[in-house]
Protein backbone atom coordinates (compact mmCIF):
# COMPACT_ATOMS: atom_id res chain seq x y z
CA UNK A 1 0.00 0.00 0.00
CA UNK A 2 1.43 3.74 -0.95
CA UNK A 3 0.87 6.33 1.11
CA UNK A 4 0.68 9.86 -0.85
CA UNK A 5 2.85 12.84 1.11
CA UNK A 6 3.21 15.91 0.78
CA UNK A 7 6.07 17.04 0.04
CA UNK A 8 4.97 21.16 0.46
CA UNK A 9 7.56 22.60 3.35
CA UNK A 10 4.96 24.76 5.01
CA UNK A 11 6.09 28.23 5.97
CA UNK A 12 6.01 28.72 10.07
CA UNK A 13 7.07 31.04 12.12
CA UNK A 14 10.20 29.61 12.95
CA UNK A 15 10.83 29.16 9.13
CA UNK A 16 10.27 33.20 8.85
CA UNK A 17 13.30 33.39 11.43
CA UNK A 18 15.63 31.78 9.83
CA UNK A 19 14.92 33.49 6.33
CA UNK A 20 15.73 36.59 8.42
CA UNK A 21 18.91 35.31 9.49
CA UNK A 22 20.38 33.95 6.08
CA UNK A 23 19.10 37.16 4.47
CA UNK A 24 15.87 36.16 2.23
CA UNK A 25 13.34 38.75 1.81
CA UNK A 26 9.58 37.57 2.69
CA UNK A 27 6.96 38.02 0.37
CA UNK A 28 2.96 38.49 2.26
CA UNK A 29 -0.29 39.67 0.69
CA UNK A 30 -3.35 39.82 1.60
CA UNK A 31 -6.59 37.34 0.98
CA UNK A 32 -10.07 36.91 2.17
CA UNK A 33 -11.45 33.86 0.14
CA UNK A 34 -10.76 30.46 -1.42
CA UNK A 35 -10.28 31.03 -4.73
CA UNK A 36 -8.19 34.06 -4.01
CA UNK A 37 -6.28 32.55 -1.52
CA UNK A 38 -5.63 28.63 -3.52
CA UNK A 39 -4.05 31.17 -6.45
CA UNK A 40 -2.04 33.29 -4.07
CA UNK A 41 -0.69 29.99 -2.25
CA UNK A 42 0.38 28.09 -4.90
CA UNK A 43 2.32 31.18 -6.01
CA UNK A 44 4.23 30.72 -3.54
CA UNK A 45 3.90 33.12 -1.24
CA UNK A 46 4.94 32.77 2.30
CA UNK A 47 2.41 34.65 4.33
CA UNK A 48 -1.35 35.24 3.51
CA UNK A 49 -2.78 38.32 5.79
CA UNK A 50 -6.38 37.61 6.44
CA UNK A 51 -6.14 41.28 6.53
CA UNK A 52 -9.59 43.49 8.07
CA UNK A 53 -8.96 45.47 4.74
CA UNK A 54 -11.33 43.32 3.73
CA UNK A 55 -13.48 46.33 5.17
CA UNK A 56 -12.62 48.20 2.66
CA UNK A 57 -12.08 45.84 -0.46
CA UNK A 58 -14.81 43.57 0.17
CA UNK A 59 -17.14 45.83 1.57
CA UNK A 60 -16.66 49.12 0.21
CA UNK A 61 -16.31 50.26 3.95
CA UNK A 62 -14.58 53.57 4.40
CA UNK A 63 -12.08 52.19 7.41
CA UNK A 64 -11.55 48.67 8.49
CA UNK A 65 -13.25 49.76 12.00
CA UNK A 66 -16.99 47.94 11.05
CA UNK A 67 -15.24 44.36 10.75
CA UNK A 68 -16.72 42.19 13.22
CA UNK A 69 -14.94 39.25 15.20
CA UNK A 70 -17.20 37.03 12.81
CA UNK A 71 -16.18 38.33 9.91
CA UNK A 72 -12.97 38.17 10.15
CA UNK A 73 -13.50 34.36 11.12
CA UNK A 74 -15.77 33.84 8.04
CA UNK A 75 -12.92 35.10 5.59
CA UNK A 76 -9.99 33.26 7.77
CA UNK A 77 -11.92 29.99 7.39
CA UNK A 78 -11.85 30.25 3.30
CA UNK A 79 -8.79 31.16 3.08
CA UNK A 80 -7.23 28.17 5.12
CA UNK A 81 -9.16 25.77 3.19
CA UNK A 82 -7.21 26.65 0.21
CA UNK A 83 -3.46 27.17 1.93
CA UNK A 84 -1.11 24.85 1.77
CA UNK A 85 2.18 26.10 2.29
CA UNK A 86 2.04 30.01 3.16
CA UNK A 87 1.67 31.13 6.69
CA UNK A 88 -2.02 32.04 7.90
CA UNK A 89 -2.24 35.72 10.12
CA UNK A 90 -5.43 36.67 10.76
CA UNK A 91 -5.99 40.43 11.75
CA UNK A 92 -7.87 40.68 14.95
CA UNK A 93 -10.61 43.27 14.27
CA UNK A 94 -11.06 46.70 16.17
CA UNK A 95 -12.74 46.40 19.80
CA UNK A 96 -11.87 42.87 20.34
CA UNK A 97 -8.06 43.20 22.00
CA UNK A 98 -7.93 47.16 22.84
CA UNK A 99 -8.25 47.39 26.86
CA UNK A 100 -9.35 43.98 28.04
CA UNK A 101 -6.71 41.32 27.50
CA UNK A 102 -9.50 38.66 28.91
CA UNK A 103 -11.54 39.66 26.12
CA UNK A 104 -8.50 39.87 23.86
CA UNK A 105 -7.51 35.95 24.68
CA UNK A 106 -11.12 35.47 24.40
CA UNK A 107 -10.95 36.61 20.56
CA UNK A 108 -7.96 35.33 19.43
CA UNK A 109 -9.04 31.29 20.68
CA UNK A 110 -12.08 31.79 18.83
CA UNK A 111 -10.17 32.73 15.81
CA UNK A 112 -7.48 30.05 15.71
CA UNK A 113 -10.16 27.32 16.85
CA UNK A 114 -12.80 28.10 14.31
CA UNK A 115 -11.10 29.28 11.11
CA UNK A 116 -7.78 27.04 11.85
CA UNK A 117 -5.57 30.13 10.82
CA UNK A 118 -2.06 29.75 11.85
CA UNK A 119 -1.32 33.44 13.83
CA UNK A 120 -3.18 36.56 14.24
CA UNK A 121 -1.75 40.43 14.35
CA UNK A 122 -2.48 43.31 16.31
CA UNK A 123 -1.82 46.69 15.67
CA UNK A 124 -0.24 48.98 18.40
CA UNK A 125 2.91 48.84 20.86
CA UNK A 126 2.91 49.02 24.68
CA UNK A 127 -0.56 49.83 25.41
CA UNK A 128 -2.00 46.03 24.39
CA UNK A 129 1.36 44.42 26.36
CA UNK A 130 -1.20 42.86 28.53
CA UNK A 131 -3.52 41.53 25.61
CA UNK A 132 -0.54 40.12 23.77
CA UNK A 133 1.14 38.71 26.52
CA UNK A 134 -1.96 36.88 27.51
CA UNK A 135 -2.42 35.62 24.03
CA UNK A 136 1.11 34.28 23.94
CA UNK A 137 0.83 32.24 27.18
CA UNK A 138 -2.35 30.79 24.98
CA UNK A 139 0.70 29.05 22.56
CA UNK A 140 -1.04 31.50 19.51
CA UNK A 141 1.61 33.16 17.74
CA UNK A 142 1.19 36.98 17.74
CA UNK A 143 2.73 39.85 14.57
CA UNK A 144 2.72 42.99 15.64
CA UNK A 145 1.49 46.16 13.41
CA UNK A 146 3.66 50.05 14.14
CA UNK A 147 3.05 53.08 12.42
CA UNK A 148 0.24 53.65 10.58
CA UNK A 149 -2.42 51.88 12.06
CA UNK A 150 -5.95 51.90 10.39
CA UNK A 151 -7.45 50.80 13.20
CA UNK A 152 -6.44 54.08 14.83
CA UNK A 153 -7.47 56.09 12.10
CA UNK A 154 -9.95 58.42 13.86
CA UNK A 155 -6.76 59.02 16.51
CA UNK A 156 -4.34 60.35 14.16
CA UNK A 157 -6.86 61.51 11.57
CA UNK A 158 -5.23 61.24 8.14
CA UNK A 159 -3.41 58.43 6.63
CA UNK A 160 0.13 60.47 6.01
CA UNK A 161 3.21 59.04 6.85
CA UNK A 162 3.66 58.07 10.55
CA UNK A 163 6.98 59.06 12.66
CA UNK A 164 8.68 61.53 10.35
CA UNK A 165 8.77 63.69 13.82
CA UNK A 166 11.90 62.18 16.70
CA UNK A 167 9.49 61.37 19.15
CA UNK A 168 7.17 59.91 17.27
CA UNK A 169 9.99 57.79 15.75
CA UNK A 170 11.54 57.03 18.85
CA UNK A 171 8.80 55.57 20.74
CA UNK A 172 8.16 53.28 16.79
CA UNK A 173 11.92 51.69 17.69
CA UNK A 174 11.02 51.30 21.56
CA UNK A 175 7.85 49.69 20.86
CA UNK A 176 9.10 47.58 18.43
CA UNK A 177 11.85 46.17 20.95
CA UNK A 178 8.87 45.97 23.17
CA UNK A 179 7.17 43.79 20.81
CA UNK A 180 9.64 41.55 20.53
CA UNK A 181 10.59 41.27 23.93
CA UNK A 182 6.92 40.29 24.53
CA UNK A 183 7.06 37.70 22.13
CA UNK A 184 6.02 38.98 18.49
CA UNK A 185 7.33 36.53 15.72
CA UNK A 186 7.12 39.78 13.65
CA UNK A 187 5.96 43.02 13.18
CA UNK A 188 4.05 45.06 9.82
CA UNK A 189 6.03 48.54 9.58
CA UNK A 190 3.39 50.66 8.02
CA UNK A 191 3.91 53.96 6.47
CA UNK A 192 7.06 55.24 8.12
CA UNK A 193 9.99 56.82 6.48
CA UNK A 194 12.59 54.08 4.98
CA UNK A 195 15.78 55.16 7.03
CA UNK A 196 13.61 54.18 10.46
CA UNK A 197 12.30 50.80 9.00
CA UNK A 198 15.90 50.35 8.34
CA UNK A 199 17.13 50.91 11.71
CA UNK A 200 14.12 48.93 12.96
CA UNK A 201 15.05 46.11 11.25
CA UNK A 202 18.27 46.02 11.80
CA UNK A 203 17.97 46.27 15.61
CA UNK A 204 15.39 43.35 16.05
CA UNK A 205 16.12 39.96 15.73
CA UNK A 206 12.53 39.07 14.80
CA UNK A 207 11.35 39.68 11.00
CA UNK A 208 9.70 43.32 9.44
CA UNK A 209 7.37 43.52 6.90
CA UNK A 210 6.99 46.52 5.70
CA UNK A 211 4.14 48.45 3.33
CA UNK A 212 5.16 51.95 2.53
CA UNK A 213 8.21 51.62 4.69
CA UNK A 214 11.07 51.09 2.05
CA UNK A 215 12.93 48.37 0.74
CA UNK A 216 15.70 47.76 3.60
CA UNK A 217 12.78 46.03 5.66
CA UNK A 218 12.75 42.04 5.74
CA UNK A 219 9.91 41.44 3.51
CA UNK A 220 6.82 43.79 1.72
CA UNK A 221 3.23 43.25 2.24
CA UNK A 222 0.36 44.54 -0.49
CA UNK A 223 -3.19 43.96 -0.25
CA UNK A 224 -3.96 41.77 -3.60
CA UNK A 225 -6.86 43.81 -4.62
CA UNK A 226 -4.32 46.88 -4.52
CA UNK A 227 -1.48 45.22 -6.48
CA UNK A 228 -3.71 43.18 -9.42
CA UNK A 229 -5.48 46.39 -10.18
CA UNK A 230 -8.60 45.64 -8.77
CA UNK A 231 -9.07 48.57 -6.77
CA UNK A 232 -8.88 51.18 -9.01
CA UNK A 233 -9.60 54.14 -6.20
CA UNK A 234 -6.28 53.63 -4.16
CA UNK A 235 -2.98 55.31 -5.37
CA UNK A 236 -0.35 55.80 -2.67
CA UNK A 237 3.58 55.83 -3.80
CA UNK A 238 4.39 52.43 -2.29
CA UNK A 239 1.97 50.91 -4.29
CA UNK A 240 2.82 48.74 -7.59
CA UNK A 241 0.06 47.07 -9.60
CA UNK A 242 1.47 44.42 -11.50
CA UNK A 243 -1.74 43.71 -13.79
CA UNK A 244 -4.90 45.66 -14.58
CA UNK A 245 -7.62 43.28 -13.61
CA UNK A 246 -10.24 45.89 -13.45
CA UNK A 247 -10.20 46.08 -17.11
CA UNK A 248 -9.68 42.71 -17.85
CA UNK A 249 -12.76 41.96 -15.80
CA UNK A 250 -14.56 44.78 -17.33
CA UNK A 251 -13.94 43.78 -20.60
CA UNK A 252 -14.72 40.26 -19.87
CA UNK A 253 -18.28 41.00 -18.66
CA UNK A 254 -19.23 43.72 -21.52
CA UNK A 255 -18.64 41.21 -23.70
CA UNK A 256 -20.49 38.36 -22.16
CA UNK A 257 -23.08 41.19 -21.80
CA UNK A 258 -22.98 41.76 -25.24
CA UNK A 259 -23.14 37.85 -26.62
CA UNK A 260 -26.28 37.16 -24.62
CA UNK A 261 -27.85 40.31 -25.72
CA UNK A 262 -27.10 39.63 -29.29
CA UNK A 263 -28.24 36.05 -28.83
CA UNK A 264 -24.64 34.21 -29.38
CA UNK A 265 -24.38 33.12 -26.82
CA UNK A 266 -24.95 29.89 -26.12
CA UNK A 267 -23.73 28.79 -29.41
CA UNK A 268 -24.88 24.77 -30.41
CA UNK A 269 -21.68 23.25 -28.67
CA UNK A 270 -22.44 25.03 -25.37
CA UNK A 271 -25.86 23.27 -25.51
CA UNK A 272 -26.82 19.78 -24.09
Amino acid sequence: MSIHQNTTKKITTHRLQEMKQRGEKISMLTAYDYSMAKIVDEAGIDIILVGDSASNVMAGNETTLPMKLDDMIYHATSVVRAVNRALVVVDMPFGTYQGNSKEALSSAIRIMKESGGHSIKMEGGREIKESIERILTAGIPVMGHLGLTPQSIFKFGTYTVRATEESEAQRLIEDALLLQEYGCFGIVLEKIPAELAKMVSERLHIPTIGIGAGKDTDGQVLVLHDMLGINKEFKPRFLRRYADLYAVMLGAVQNYVADVKEGSFPNENECY
